[in-house]
């Protein structure tokens, strides 16, 4: 059984599960829309979080884009690992995209932990190009079989917002613990004992089977698991974060850069995107790149200069976001995703932004 409801043009229904889908009403069963835009939770989150950005989406982009706002693991399932998540998301996508064949295209977008999850699931769902018989198919066939796909998609936009891609552990990537060593040495100790697998994950201390963290795997082709092709399969890939008053992740790990990377700032960009501060566009780097811009900075984590190195090499769009002026800079973890409308209608122009980039 599922509930619907019709605001401003916009539809919306939402399942006994909790998952949410929005599209634009103007067409009433979707069927122009042919965008699949995939929309990920961090940590205890649920799929209204992202109601705001969702609706802002469908009514920017009416009858281009089908956003589906994840459910598999909301709330206490979002402790069972990033990658029991992953497969989670992966299984809930191809649900979506078999109940909507017309669709050609796929993005995601995702906030915290949401993003390890987002990385982890298009992991599973990576299709290569189909190479076999290319000969004896029409041009239209073959062009199609010669890209790589994410769930049998072409894979547009990959957007991450305050996701902490270099992990959580030690040398302040998780502000509330204030660069303490005996604290950040603490929290990596008992981190699994409040948040679980997930915890572990995040504080690069799982050995599951004696294999590496699940992080250091997310950088690599592991098994059938292709990350990096997956990721590299996207037309853009586009990290949000926030400079300062993060408490929860660090503008370091979710800007994918080492401290003497991160940017000078001074102010807002553009009058119409007031808390965007800074964008770089990074190129990817080859191996002999990434050896030669490698820096032994004090305090350096070895693990994290690996995770590092291997997100680096494919290119990223890094946005910087400051909240600093704000009434709710505290919460600028929430702020940035707007997951309350009323509370934290400030990040609204951080979703703006999103739209006017986004590729349809």
């Amino acid at each position: 059984m599922e509930n619907g409801r019709v605001e401003n043009g916009v539809c919306s229904k939402e399942s006994v599960n909790g998952s949410r889908d929005v599209w634009s009403c103007k067409d009433s069963d979707s069927s122009s829309a042919d965008h699949l835009v995939v929309m990920v939770h961090g940590i205890l989150g649920s799929a209204t979080n992202w109601k705001f950005g969702a609706e802002q989406f469908v009514k920017r982009l009416p009858d281009k884009v089908f956003v589906h706002c994840s459910e598999r693991n909301m709330s206490t399932l979002s402790l069972d690992g990033v990658d029991v998540m992953g497969e989670r998301l992966a299984e809930e996508v191809l649900e979506v995209i078999q109940r909507k064949p017309n669709l050609h295209k796929i993005s995601f977008i995702a906030h915290s932990v949401g993003g390890l999850v987002a990385r982890y699931g298009i992991g599973r769902l990576y299709r290569p190009p189909r190479i076999e018989n290319l000969e004896d198919s029409s041009a239209d066939k073959q062009e199609e079989n010669s890209k790589a796909t994410i769930g049998g998609l072409e894979a547009m936009n990959f957007i991450t917002v305050a996701t902490p891609h270099l992990g959580s552990r030690g040398n302040k990537q998780v502000p509330f613990l204030f660069g303490v060593p005996a604290f950040e040495k603490a929290a990596s100790c008992v981190i699994h004992l409040i948040f679980r697998r997930t915890g572990r994950h995040l504080f690069l201390t799982d050995n599951d089977e004696g294999k590496p963290p699940l992080l250091q795997r997310l950088v690599e082709e592991h098994d059938e698991n292709h990350f990096m092709s997956a990721l590299r399969t996207f037309k853009r890939r586009v990290a949000y974060s926030n400079v300062g008053y993060d408490h929860i992740v660090g503008w370091r790990t979710s800007s994918i850069r080492r401290n003497s990377e991160l940017p000078k700032w001074e102010g807002s960009l553009d009058e119409k995107y007031p808390h965007i501060v800074y964008e770089e566009h990074c190129k990817a780097c080859d191996a002999e790149q990434l050896e030669s811009n490698s820096t032994e900075e004090e305090g350096s984590d070895k693990l994290e200069e690996e995770l590092l190195k291997g997100l680096s090499r494919v290119s990223w769009e890094k946005i910087d976001v400051s909240f600093h002026s704000s009434r709710q800079r505290f919460a600028a973890h929430s702020v940035i995703q707007v997951k309350d409308e009323t509370m934290h209608v400030e990040g609204a122009d951080v979703i703006h932004h999103m739209i006017d980039h986004f590729l349809t």
